[in-house]
């Protein structure tokens, strides 16, 4: 029963792919957000009822599928998070202009991939084995692909397209590498299998998922690619970068934590990496002026607190921040798409479209808090959690994820105030508009504000306490100061975000290197650069060795053949017949010997005997 879950959207997907050009943009909207509805359903009740899935690859493998508390969590927020989101592509601007009209094949293709990717993500957290992980894993590679692509036509696009998909497909090779040494090790994929390793095969099987993991989750090194896939559409942002694809590396973390801590380096290695991309994305996201690129930054920045928990013991907080950042951070895609049909661009200085769209700039200011852990949010709770769980494992790493924190508010105070701040008396003129939200855009969006604000009931004494019973992972336990300095630090970065906003924009080589991930981007490119050139130099060497190689053996098959054509005929016809010759005085010697006289054969006999009597003696003398 539990494989319905992954294919009952990918179903409908194929379905709608196929025939929903013949449907208007309100039966295509209506018709996916039915599916979603329906695998919401399906999601509910394999939860309650604890469903699993198996089918018999050969008779050594298997595909298996069950559910962890991880995947729980992840089966029911994935529709959850996708259902506004289609809803929103539906009515969108951007989707309008690439086809949402009967008979056109691009919003079909768009819902379709969209529902796709639904199904393979989940495929990929339910699945119980390494083999069924791959599969999904090729699975939403390849979708995530087509969905950043969408927009194959304008230039840039396909190229963008590539290097995210390339990037996340180099951290790939690492779960292949794991699911070899999980088979070397033990001759299976579970999960269960990857447990029994030990020694190097566990060492190697724990760097390829952190490898994969890193990849997928945007941690640095590989955070710029999250940049390049901006130049997808508004809906696969809020989708991909906030709770499926990027969401992948910290789902295989926090479900398989209990075993890949057995390794020692394990702990140090994901709290440094998270944290450094926690701070090294504020920093970007402080002066990134790209709209959609200041929340990639600070997703992954947020995606590297969360490592910070998996890090620390606890894979429980880590989910549950992932829930809370879910809701908040595909809430502000849509607010930066809503806001560019405004204003044209992603340039936050050309926007401050509050004037002009209270009623939005209100509904955003609330993921806007939640993202800079303003109390009383749900986010706030949740990355007090994580604070909390840094400070089990040392004093100055509670402190350094507080400052991560304060980073966030300022980099989401920018964002809302430069997006939808009221624009200043200097640029009133000079701010352009386009047409209103549609209801089905802002309804969207006033869904997902709504469950960020919902969320908020988690700093309810009454339901902390239901929370830490019900909830199947344990927390920790946080310390006073620990939020008294971490809500002073959330204050003094709202406040210098508003400083920096209200100030006319001047941006420096410093500030703009910064606001790339320091150069980070063209790192990689030079990097590349440098793997090709080197490919270059072996394959010319490869060539003339190779090619020297095939040269020399031709010249000198050549030589034997010349050889041959002179003297090798005349051994050839002399070796027959000097066989000959032997063979027909063998004969005639043998001849000889058969006289039929009695006596001649009673003295080859004896002169046999003396030979072998002989041979014995001198045998046995030495």
């Amino acid at each position: 029963m539990l494989w319905t879950l992954a294919l009952f959207p990918l179903l409908g997907a194929t379905l709608l792919y196929l025939g929903g050009r013949h449907l208007g943009r309100g039966g295509l909207t209506l018709a996916a957000a039915l599916v979603l509805l329906m695998t919401l359903a399906l999601a509910g009740l394999a939860v309650t009822n604890d469903w699993q899935g198996s089918v018999a690859w050969s008779e050594a493998l298997r595909l298996t599928l069950a559910l962890s508390t991880a995947s729980r969590v992840f089966a029911l927020t994935i529709p959850l998070i996708a259902l506004p989101i289609v809803v929103y592509a539906g009515y969108h601007e951007v989707a309008q202009r690439t086809g949402y009209r009967r008979g056109s094949r691009q919003g079909a293709r768009l819902v379709g991939l969209l529902l796709g990717f639904v199904g393979a993500m989940q495929l990929l957290v339910l699945a119980d084995d390494f083999l069924t992980l791959l599969i999904a894993w090729e699975l939403v590679g390849a979708c995530s692909w087509a969905l950043i692509s969408h927009k194959w036509g304008q230039k840039e696009v396909p190229k963008e397209a590539a290097q995210a998909f390339l990037v996340t497909r180099f951290g790939d090779l690492g779960l292949y590498i794991a699911a070899a040494a999980v088979f070397a090790g033990s001759g299976g994929f579970g999960y269960a299998d990857l447990a029994a390793l030990d020694g190097g095969l566990l060492s190697v099987a724990v760097a390829g998922i952190l490898l994969a993991a890193a990849a997928k989750s945007a941690q640095l090194p590989f955070s710029s690619w999250l940049f390049a896939a901006m130049a997808g559409p508004v809906p696969v942002s809020a989708l991909l970068h906030s709770a499926t694809l990027v969401a992948a590396g910290i789902y295989l973390l926090a479900r398989l934590q209990p075993t890949l801590s057995a390794v020692a380096w394990f702990a140090p290695l994901v709290i440094g990496l998270g944290l450094a991309t926690a701070l090294v994305g504020g920093v970007v996201g402080m002066f990134q002026n790209h709209a959609k690129k200041l929340l990639a930054a600070s997703t992954s920045a947020q995606y590297g607190l969360m490592w910070v928990a998996v890090g620390a013991g606890f894979p429980g907080v880590a989910l549950l921040h992932f829930v809370a950042h879910a809701f908040l951070k595909a809430g502000l895609f849509l607010a930066a798409g809503l806001v560019e049909r405004q204003a044209g661009s992603y340039n936050l200085h050309a926007m401050r479209q509050g004037r002009r769209l209270p009623g939005i700039a209100l509904v955003t200011a609330v993921p806007s808090l939640a993202l800079a852990g303003m109390i009383p949010l749900g986010a706030a709770w949740s990355k007090e959690q994580i604070a909390a769980a840094a400070g089990q494992q040392a004093v100055w790493l509670a402190l350094l994820v507080a400052l991560a924190g304060g980073l966030s508010a300022l980099y989401a105070t920018r964002f809302q105030l430069l997006a939808y701040g009221r624009p200043l008396r200097r640029e009133r003129s000079e701010l352009p508009h386009g047409p209103r939200p549609s209801r089905a855009e802002s309804g969207a969006l006033v869904a997902l504000a709504g469950v960020t604000l919902l969320l908020s009931l988690v700093w309810w004494p009454e339901v902390q306490v239901w929370l830490v019973e019900a909830w199947p992972q344990r927390l920790p336990k946080g310390k006073p100061w620990e939020l008294i300095v971490s809500l002073v630090l959330v204050v003094l970065g709202i406040a210098v975000g508003f400083v920096m906003t209200r100030r006319r924009h001047r941006s420096s080589a410093w500030q703009s290197w910064a606001a790339t991930w320091f150069g980070l981007p063209w790192v990689i490119q030079g990097s590349a650069m440098g793997a090709l050139l080197l490919g270059r130099v072996l394959a010319r060497f490869d060539d003339r060795v190779v090619d020297a190689g095939l040269r020399g053996t031709a010249r000198f098959g050549q030589w034997l053949a010349r050889r041959h054509a002179r003297e090798g005929e005349a051994f050839a016809e002399g070796v027959p017949g000097v066989m000959t010759r032997l063979s027909e005085w063998g004969g005639h010697w043998a001849r000889q010997a058969q006289s039929g006289q009695t006596h001649h054969y009673y003295a080859g006999i004896s002169l046999g005997l003396v030979v072998i009597f002989a041979i014995l003696l001198i045998g046995a003398l030495l």
